[in-house]
């Protein structure tokens, strides 16, 4: 029961996470890259796009939360997966290409979910299979 909370409350945060930050970037593009000291996207439907993605990833994160056994590899792709390599591509964008040390922040929240997602699934791993007897 406890790593079913634990999962649960993970998917919860990186559903609340990844839907706030897709909201800003669909209402106000604009606020988003001056927060972060860029200029917003040019067309405007590279910002959209990425909002409706962040926005979808979010939406996905109800099934874990509804269900965290039957639908762990959600939390795989999207954690370990899509928010560990999210994590490491900014931390090289930001080595290699000079983008903006504000960006690090993205790199910090995207690997410490996945990071938290990880040790959530491993931890809930004995209790995600049905025992047999």
């Amino acid at each position: 029961m406890y790593s079913r909370r634990v999962l649960r409350t993970v998917a919860a945060i990186s559903g609340i996470y990844d839907g706030a930050v897709g909201l800003v970037l669909l209402i106000g593009p604009g606020v988003l890259a001056s927060w972060f000291g860029v200029e917003p996207a040019h067309p405007r439907i590279f910002s959209d796009l990425n909002a409706l993605f962040l926005l979808s990833v979010a939406a996905g994160y109800y099934a874990p939360w509804r269900d965290p056994r039957g639908a762990r590899w959600y939390m795989w792709v999207m954690g370990p997966g899509l928010k560990g390599a999210g994590a490491a591509a900014f931390l090289l964008d930001y080595a290699f290409r000079h983008s903006p040390a504000s960006f690090l922040l993205f790199a910090a929240s995207d690997g410490t979910l996945a990071l938290l997602t990880l040790v959530a699934l491993l931890a809930s791993r004995d209790t995600a299979a049905p025992r047999r007897q």
